[in-house]
């Protein structure tokens, strides 16, 4: 039985609770990592606020666990090579401008985490929301155009373009000229 968004995000958040808790975490500490406010972070827990992938990873660094098995709440356990077929990476919906699909999300002890990412046009508020976590990060673009905020900085990007970048440098994108623009993001841990 496939869950409602409102079902997955509930789910993510009791085991990000569950986690902390057996973690030894405090809430406090946890807020601080992300970038939240104790309060701010508490909705996260609650199922009140949907969840960033930024927020995801950096909470998955903290409580030493795959991404993956705070989204899904199954392990990763392949170890010698993971193929995903086009259109069928793991969907990690969790902003409207944003949708991500996870390329290697059984892969155990990944270094990398690979993601194709379409940004849908017109949603400039939330498009650029400027969002950081661990790691450096490349963007290479597949189709489209886009806007790419780091810092103070804005540059174009289309086709064929890469952008190598320090994640842990706020960031966001925008699609350009009305279309969809999608790119594989690879995120070293």
């Amino acid at each position: 039985m496939e869950l409602n968004m409102k079902e997955k995000i509930d789910a993510i958040a009791e085991r990000l609770r569950s986690l902390r808790e057996i973690e030894d975490i405090s809430v406090e500490e946890m807020a601080e990592v992300t970038g939240k406010t104790p309060d701010e972070y508490r909705l996260y827990e609650n199922g009140e606020k949907e969840f960033s992938f930024s927020f995801l990873f950096t909470a998955a660094n903290k409580l030493n666990v795959d991404i993956t098995d705070l989204i899904t709440g199954e392990s990763t356990r392949l170890h010698t090579f993971s193929k995903v077929k086009y259109g069928k990476g793991l969907a990690m919906e969790r902003r409207r401008a944003y949708k991500y699909q996870h390329l290697a999300p059984i892969f155990k002890n990944r270094k990398m985490e690979p993601f194709l990412v379409t940004v849908e046009p017109n949603d400039v508020e939330s498009a650029v929301a400027k969002h950081a976590h661990e790691g450096h990060e490349i963007n290479y673009v597949t189709r489209g155009k886009m806007m790419f905020y780091i810092d103070n900085n804005e540059t174009e990007l289309e086709e064929g373009d890469l952008l190598y970048f320090d994640a842990t440098r706020p960031h966001a994108m925008k699609a350009l000229d009305g279309k969809k623009c999608q790119f594989l993001a690879i995120i070293s841990k």
